[in-house]
């Protein structure tokens, strides 16, 4: 997922995606930078939209993940963007099971203009929902064509479909990873009390917040949690099961593991490697450290605990967890948020967090049939993907958000200092960041004509963007940013598949329904199995791998085994 996210995005906000995490002290490579030289596809846009009807239109779009400071794109970046294309989104978010929404939509006959669903947008497509647009893309987005022209496979469907149903917004074109926002976290004020110690495997992670905790058992008044795990839904997959197979050394293929020789999957859960995390998980239950409601509170009581500063420890995404650390820093209390360890079973094992998986393209933002105006609408995609508009949603506006110093993009202090300190309000404000999940985009590190970067996530501004405390922390370990604890991606080899979880799987199949079967089993077996009495643990963990041998998991293992084998076709036929 990570970085579900990895990955994802990972969520759930739009960013995401993916995003993740890993440990050796590795520094981050600022150099092999791409270029882009996008001129070409930039002066026939403008050209072209000289021309074009730019008259107000709205067009409505759902999308699975939340987007909490969404503003009616009554932001500056949202006003800009209509002002440029003529359009505003009518925008629904899910509340709720984002998959069964989908499910919704897709049997209601009823679409929105445009969707952004993930994996669940083959619902759409079994419903005969989802436009083609291949031909939209060839005859009227030439910033599209540009943005992708090194990876047209990757924008198809399968082998046996190979239309194009959605822009890939959830993974940036020739990424290259700078920020770590996963791993196990620890609150800066227990590592510092701690004397900033080694912080590599489980025992040393548990450590840490068992001594602060012990020393620390109330926080204004109420009692000090040392774990807090966030299992309200899809929430599960990110705070509960994903960090078993990071854990183990596994890299993010959603619910499986993937042979790198063989491409065989198998359902991540039966590795005996995992079963001896989740034993962790029990045994941190057994001695008083994990949350007791960890299996009951909903997402927002969740980010409402982690905002009152008495969560130690979590084991999340950043952009999960994200709303409640933004309150501690609204409030001032720097401290109390939360620094990223590549935390494994133990040191025979190496987080893949970086992995490289290269382009994926999978996730995005498609065109439905219901679409009012088809055109128009691949065209307000077009725009997005926009030399013009990529530096719009990152970067903001000139002379407001950003400034040009010595011929490159430079974020002024001030500006800066409300980004760290008031995110939320600033973004609500400024709209920075809202429309990445709509926008086909480069990632990270990759530069444009004039040689600044296309996002905000480089070395300097990442560095730029931590507060006081981060940095004395990072100085104690002796790096500059999170990753740089992190294995670096150049250990490991690229992923000819991508993420398994990236994979569309078609809703009818026999893969998706054992893979609904597991899911259910999972989410119940893995909470009793954590919650038990120690001694019991390891007859409740074989009665869970007899349930799944029971629900046919063999069989699900040997039909996303195909699958994986038909993407890696795929990209390289």
């Amino acid at each position: 997922m990570k970085a579900k996210t990895t990955k994802i995005i990972s969520i759930m906000l739009l960013s995401v995606l993916i995003i993740v995490t890993g440990c050796t002290k590795t520094t981050t490579p600022t150099t092999d930078v791409k270029t882009t030289d996008t001129s070409q596809a930039e002066s026939s846009a403008a050209a072209t939209a000289q021309a074009e009807d730019l008259s107000p239109m709205t067009l409505s779009i759902f999308s699975e993940d939340p987007s909490p400071n969404w503003n009616n794109m009554q932001d500056r970046v949202g006003k800009e963007i209509t002002a440029k294309t003529g359009i505003t989104l009518k925008a629904e978010f899910a509340v709720g099971d984002p998959a069964q929404k989908v499910a919704l939509i897709a049997a209601s006959g009823e679409y929105p203009d445009l969707i952004s669903a993930k994996a669940d947008v083959a619902k759409m497509v079994d419903a005969g929902a989802m436009l083609d647009l291949t031909d939209l893309i060839e005859q009227y987005a030439p910033n599209i064509k540009k943005l992708f022209k090194d990876y047209p496979k990757r924008l198809r469907n399968s082998l046996e479909d190979q239309a194009i149903y959605v822009i890939p917004s959830w993974g940036g074109v020739d990424n290259k990873y700078f920020t770590a926002g996963g791993g196990f976290e620890i609150q800066h004020a227990a590592v510092k009390e701690a004397n900033f110690p080694k912080i590599r495997t489980l025992q040393d992670y548990e450590n840490v917040i068992k001594a602060y905790k012990d020393k620390h058992p109330t926080v204004d008044g109420k009692p000090t949690i040392g774990i807090s795990l966030n299992s309200d839904d899809w929430h599960m997959y990110i705070s509960v099961t994903n960090p078993a197979f990071y854990a183990t050394g596994g890299p993010d293929d959603g619910e499986y593991y993937i042979d790198p020789k063989t491409y065989d999957a198998i359902y991540h859960f039966r590795r005996p490697e995992e079963k001896e995390y989740f034993r962790w998980l029990n045994h941190i239950n057994d001695i008083g450290l994990l949350d007791p409601e960890s299996f009951v509170q909903k997402y927002d009581q969740y980010k409402a605990k982690v905002a009152t500063g008495r969560v130690i420890g979590l084991i999340d995404q950043d952009w999960d967890y994200g709303d409640g650390e933004k309150a501690l820093k609204t409030a001032g209390k720097f401290e109390l948020g939360y620094g990223h360890y590549p935390v494994t079973l133990s040191e025979e094992y190496k987080d893949h967090s970086f992995q490289d998986t290269g382009f994926m393209g999978g996730w995005g933002i498609g065109i439905t049939k219901s679409a009012k105006d088809p055109i128009r609408a691949i065209k307000f995609l077009d725009y997005l993907a926009s030399e013009e508009a990529q530096v719009l949603n990152n970067w903001g506006i000139k002379d407001t958000d950003y400034v040009i110093e010595n011929g490159l993009r430079t974020i002024p202090k001030a500006v800066n200092d409300k980004k760290i300190n008031d995110a939320t309000n600033f973004q609500k404000d400024s709209g920075i960041g809202l429309y990445t999940n709509i926008q086909g985009h480069y990632g990270d590190g990759v530069k444009d004509a004039t040689g600044s970067n296309y996002t905000t996530n480089f070395p300097e501004q990442i560095i730029a963007g931590y507060n006081d405390v981060e940095k004395e922390v990072l100085a104690k370990y002796n790096v500059k940013t999170w990753k740089d604890l992190f294995p670096n991606e150049s250990e490991f080899p690229v992923k000819p598949w991508g993420a398994a979880w990236n994979i569309t799987v078609p809703n009818e199949s026999e893969v998706t329904v054992l893979a609904n079967k597991m899911k259910d089993i999972t989410w119940k077996r893995i909470p009793e199995a954590i919650l038990a009495k120690p001694e019991k643990f390891d007859a409740l963990w074989d009665a869970y791998q007899a349930a799944l041998i029971k629900a046919d998991v063999e069989k699900m293992e040997k039909g996303y085994s195909e699958m994986v084998k038909a993407r890696v076709k795929l990209w390289n036929e």
